[in-house]
């Protein structure tokens, strides 16, 4: 487990779209390089679950946040962004990540931690109930163009 660097950005990347399929590429790229820029960072964070060998098996996109859906605190540690490649799956990568992700939140000054996930994600939803998350609320949102 290490914090993500300027090498890390194309395989970081690989994964965000994975994760995000539907969001544009560009927009991806660029939120990445924002987050490497950003030295050092205080409030953010980006951890690389990574082999032996040095391949990124997963990460785990942390901030602080000054609120999170059920959580009394004013300083929240969000788990912004949370992938684990195909192949590692069921072998401890997204535990070992959450773990790390947890203990940056303590360091970070927060008391809570907090997460989402779509509706229809139920592994994801799985996985959180497996790692201790408590399920606060569920949210249907809208928009309308203008």
């Amino acid at each position: 487990m290490r914090p993500a660097e300027p090498g890390d950005a194309v395989a970081w990347l690989a994964m965000r779209a994975e994760l995000w399929p539907g969001e544009s590429p560009g927009e991806l790229g660029e939120e990445v390089r924002g987050w490497l820029a950003e030295r050092p960072r205080r409030d953010r964070e980006v951890l690389l679950a990574c082999s032996s060998g040095g391949r990124v098996l997963g990460f785990a996109e942390l901030s602080v946040r000054s609120f999170a859906e059920g959580c009394r605190g004013d300083r929240v540690g969000y788990l912004e962004g949370w992938y684990v490649a195909p192949d590692q799956r069921g072998r401890g990568v997204g535990r070992a990540l959450v773990k790390a992700a947890l203990e940056w939140a303590r360091r970070a000054g927060c008391a809570e931690f907090a997460s989402d996930t779509e509706l229809e994600n139920a592994s994801s939803q799985a996985a959180h109930a497996a790692l201790g998350f408590a399920e606060v609320g569920r949210l249907v949102l809208f928009r309308r163009k203008l």
